[in-house]
């Protein structure tokens, strides 16, 4: 049997990052490893094509070519995915579809897609593949338990151009112990962190080296540190001597939650393991909002303090705002642009607050006759799926001069500067990691040093970190490049 699997094209997105990823000539930031890890569990004898439409196009041909289209996507994938179906179905081929986005909104595609594998592959995909080899196959798969991901299978990295992304990525764990109101991840995926073994890592990271991949490596647990002990005792030390065996090939990047400042050995283990970034979800500095979203981990501490403890330990801190809460005062706008740049967070992600479908937000909003819209997808593209407690002009005047504010080249360029000023970036044995290539910097000289606007802190940045701190000199060129990104993106709207 053939089998095309598709990819839906992203959006221009804050981490789409389509116009920093032109400085590096590469396409996309990370894989599929959703479909990768599907198509390794497909029958060996079918012959199987992927096409990662934010890397190349998918051709009429190339459908034509397939018995099954398998189609994997999140929300935000929306509008591409559903003309990938649209062209399927002209072409009279029949569509199996899975991913978040399918699971969270299947009732609008039973008409439009012939199988629906809902929740985790893992166990909705074999009771396909078994009914389909007795012709009986269901319009739709589903199942109320969690996946034993120690059975899950390595990616098929075989299948996708390589040196068109930027970041390689693997997965230990899936689910969330923390319960945000906003956030979908435990209706996807569940509360208990479920991990991977010690030996599936390092075999992911054996299989990502072997096909000949250095540079960053993202972990896209959706809370790195849910099992903080199994992670202490087994994985961080197996990654350390894995690292020093293979002369460290890679860097490391995740997602993970503020009480990991809380933890003086996991963040000494990271380090040395070789992380230099996390990302944590910091939402508000405004202590009613984050009681009214249940973010507990944020609460009752300094934020800021905790911050810049993960930067001094050696871990660059990226992070997502929200604001819109019911509880947030009209000086929310301020006061979150200012904590902004005093936390010297350079890759700030601000959205609006939306309400996915299957959250205790959600379902708050449903029974309050609140809610307008679906979710996009996507919280920076300036739309809002409810209705706020605030009023909504003042709303949206006051979430865009947040980023009026945090991505104007001055202060922007002055938050990098206070950042790199103290940041000791700490270097795991002989790795580290740089621009891909000399072109980017010449690239980012004429774009960003001739050409924006930006060109006086450009050359300002240039120099004092290539005369004062030379060892972030990279790391000072690609947040400038980050800027720009994050202001074409911005300017959008704005």
């Amino acid at each position: 049997m053939k089998i095309l699997l598709v990819y839906p094209k992203h959006p221009d997105t804050f981490w789409s990052f389509k116009y920093a990823l032109k400085f590096i000539s590469k396409k996309a930031s990370f894989p599929p490893l959703g479909i990768l890890t599907v198509a390794a569990m497909l029958p060996k004898a079918w012959d199987v094509k992927l096409v990662d439409m934010n890397v190349e196009n998918l051709t009429d041909k190339e459908i034509l070519w397939s018995d099954l289209v398998f189609i994997s996507a999140m929300s935000v994938q929306g509008e591409s995915a559903e003309n990938v179906i649209h062209r399927c179905n002209n072409l009279n081929r029949k569509i199996v579809a899975g991913g978040p986005m399918f699971t969270a909104n299947y009732e609008r595609y039973i008409d439009n897609v012939d199988y629906l594998l809902l929740n985790e592959a893992e166990l909705t995909l074999p009771s396909f593949l078994k009914d389909l080899e007795e012709g009986t196959p269901k319009n739709i798969y589903t199942s109320p338990e969690w996946a034993d991901i120690t059975t899950t299978p390595l990616p098929r990295w075989d299948l996708i151009k390589q040196n068109k992304y930027s970041s390689m990525n693997i997965q230990y764990s899936r689910g969330c112990p923390f319960d945000c109101e906003f956030c979908d991840i435990t209706v996807l995926y569940g509360r208990k962190p479920r991990t991977k073994s010690k030996d599936q890592v390092l075999a992911e990271l054996d299989t990502l080296y072997s096909t000949g991949w250095v540079g960053p490596v993202f972990f896209v647990d959706d809370n790195f540190i849910g099992n903080k002990a199994k992670l202490k005792k087994e994985i961080l030390p197996a990654i350390q001597r894995w690292n020093r065996k293979n002369n460290f090939p890679f860097s490391y990047n995740t997602e993970a939650s503020i009480n990991l400042a809380d933890d003086d050995l996991l963040l000494k283990q990271m380090v040395e393991t070789g992380f230099d970034q996390v990302f944590i979800g910091i939402e508000t500095p405004c202590i009613e909002s984050l009681i009214e979203c249940n973010k507990v981990q944020n609460k009752k501490r300094d934020l800021i303090t905790s911050i810049k403890k993960i930067q001094r330990a050696g871990m660059e801190v990226q992070a997502g705002f929200i604001v819109g809460f019911d509880n947030d005062p009209v000086t929310i706008f301020d006061r979150l642009a200012n904590f902004i740049q005093e936390s010297g967070i350079v890759t700030a992600m601000v959205g609006l607050l939306n309400a996915p479908k299957g959250t205790k937000l959600h379902k708050r909003l449903v029974e309050e006759n609140r809610m307008t819209t679906d979710f996009t997808g996507n919280n920076t593209d300036f739309s809002i799926n409810f209705i706020p407690h605030m009023d909504l002009d003042t709303l949206m005047d006051g979430y865009k001069n947040i980023l009026k504010k945090i991505y104007h080249p001055k202060f922007f360029y002055q938050r990098v500067t206070d950042f790199l000023r103290d940041f000791n970036p700490v270097k795991a044995g002989k790795f580290q990691f740089k621009l891909s290539n000399v072109a980017a910097l010449g690239k980012s000289m004429i774009v960003l040093g001739v050409f924006r606007k930006e060109r006086y802190y450009y050359w300002k940045l240039f120099f004092w970190s290539l005369f004062f701190k030379p060892q972030t000199f990279s790391l000072a060129i690609l947040f400038a490049i980050y800027g720009y990104h994050f202001r074409r993106i911005y300017d959008i709207g704005i």
